[in-house]
């Protein structure tokens, strides 16, 4: 018998949407290949410190605006299941995550089958089959992959074969000790594995061929954070780092021991240049791994190949029922939301299991029913923006929705912009959807330099030039982009002056809806 839903992988995604199918009483089971949920954070990060905030101490009593501030924590009704009672640690060791995963599974009741390890999925007219290594084959109507980017990504590198990977290098620092060595990737990995050796390695260099983008200025909290960037203080104070701007054209390992490789410079015109290392370690990031999946039933990748290409349903474009959830929906807001990180998809995988509740179960969305006049979409859309964490965390990725039609309006919250966009809610003579957005060019200007004129905060007049974080909301008029309305910045997020955010919102709504007679 063919179960409704066959997951693959117990991690935090995973878990996140066997929770909401046993919750909802769906058929559903979750194969995982390890042992126990969370088999990758045994692993990685290799240096075992999360980059993930965990604000325990927030000043807040709603346990909604505490979210915020969590980036850790998995979605449950149960309060004991917020990670901040697992660890009080700013940036958690990556055991207390696994402890805390264990203690989800357990707590929700995820029907999990542990040492599965898929080998094989085929497609027929009748679903997925899924095979694993000992011969085991399970069915199901729709299959969600919840695996991760579980896959070094390796560039075309001649040689690149001989050096030491990310996942596999021996870390302990001492064994580097006054030697010289490549980091190949600009990332956190790779800048992570830099820092772990700073007190023992002779001389380190980074390399790649991209600019280093710090998240602190474009938002995006996969580019390098704060935490893992003291390398570049020792960089820049001339200590023997160094960060190299270029490619890397070939590795060889020398029959004499260590490595010659083969450079090119990205802003000089300097011919290839020859550089010598003890050590090569090459930290370029993860991907997707589509090998189980037969041909047929293939899903298409983009970006280099490391990622599934994803409809606004989280589905693969080209496999019918083949849905995605965790950090593999990056694909969707790629570097420049939070759908590749636990505090963002936590969220996408809530909206992918109301897409298939409506889709395949004949459920709704969520939604309450207000009033339709200006002022009460006003208070609600106020009321929403100061508290939610899914819009906070998904900025310009997941939106509440208001739909009016005669004299009742209907709000259903955490939609994706896309999924609404391609019809996914129907059609509606009126609809705002509101989201909270930094400004355009936000990721351009360098929040700390003080000569760069900016908007005050709460400036009605000019909300629409605001850069931090803020409200948005736009009218659409039959399916039609009809009207935008920017809520003045405030430096503590909170939207909610009268005469600032309150009014100057229902003024618009009742201009959008008077035009639209």
């Amino acid at each position: 018998m063919a179960h409704d839903y066959l997951i693959i992988g117990a991690g935090p995604a995973g878990l996140q949407l066997g929770a909401s199918l046993q919750r909802s009483g769906h058929d559903y089971v979750v194969l995982e290949r390890g042992t126990a949920p969370g088999a990758f954070f045994t692993r990685f990060p290799r240096h075992r410190r999360l980059i993930s905030i965990n604000k325990v101490h927030t000043g807040y009593e709603d346990p909604e605006l505490r979210l915020r501030m969590d980036w850790n924590s998995l979605l449950s009704d149960d309060p004991g299941l917020l990670f901040t009672r697992f660890s009080e640690r700013y940036f958690p060791h990556a055991d207390e995550f696994v402890r805390y995963l264990s203690a989800f599974a357990a707590a929700t009741g995820v029907q999990v089958r542990y040492g599965t390890d898929v080998v094989r999925i085929g497609r027929d007219g009748d679903g997925f089959t899924v095979t694993d290594r000992d011969g085991h084959s399970w069915r199901g109507r729709r299959l969600v992959m919840a695996t991760g980017v579980s896959r070094l990504y390796v560039p075309p590198i001649p040689g690149i074969e001989t050096a030491e990977r990310y996942d596999t290098f021996e870390t302990d620092p001492d064994s580097f000790t006054d030697q010289r060595v490549l980091v190949i990737g600009k990332g956190n990995s790779g800048f992570e594995t830099a820092e772990s050796l700073m007190e023992r390695a002779a001389v380190i260099h980074v390399a790649g061929p991209h600019s280093i983008r710090m998240a602190w200025q474009s938002h995006y909290v996969g580019h390098l954070r704060a935490i893992n960037n003291t390398f570049l203080d020792s960089y820049q104070l001339k200590s023997q780092n160094a960060v190299l701007d270029g490619t890397v054209e070939g590795i060889e390992r020398r029959e004499a021991g260590g490595y010659r490789v083969v450079f090119r410079y990205a802003r000089t015109v300097e011919a290839l240049r020859e550089l010598f290392y003890d050590r090569v370690i090459v930290c370029t990031g993860f991907r997707f791994d589509a090998s189980a999946f037969d041909d047929d039933c293939r899903p298409a990748l983009v970006i280099d190949g490391r990622f599934p290409e994803q409809t606004p349903a989280y589905e693969s474009v080209n496999v019918p029922d083949l849905y995605f959830a965790g950090t593999l929906t990056q694909q969707r807001d790629f570097k420049k939301s939070t759908n590749g990180f636990i505090h963002g998809f936590r969220y996408s995988v809530r909206a992918l299991h109301r897409i298939l509740a409506a889709r395949h179960h004949g459920e709704p969305w969520p939604a309450e029913e207000i009033g339709s006049d200006p002022e009460a979409i006003s208070d609600a859309v106020v009321g929403r923006v100061n508290r939610s964490s899914a819009l906070w965390q998904q900025f310009g990725v997941l939106g509440d929705v208001v739909t009016v039609t005669g004299g009742t309006a209907l709000y259903q919250p955490e939609v994706p912009v896309a999924y609404v966009a391609g019809g996914g809610l129907g059609p509606a003579r009126h609809r705002f959807v509101v989201t909270l957005e930094y400004g355009e060019g936000h990721d351009s200007v360098d929040p700390f330099d003080i000569s760069v004129p900016r908007v005050a905060e709460n400036d009605a007049e000019h909300a629409y030039d605001a850069s931090y974080l803020h409200p948005v909301v736009r009218y659409y008029r039959d399916g039609a982009p009809a009207g935008v309305h920017h809520l003045a910045e405030n430096l503590e997020n909170e939207w909610d002056l009268p005469a600032v955010h309150r009014r100057p919102l229902a003024v618009f709504a009742k201009e959008c809806l008077a035009d639209a007679g």
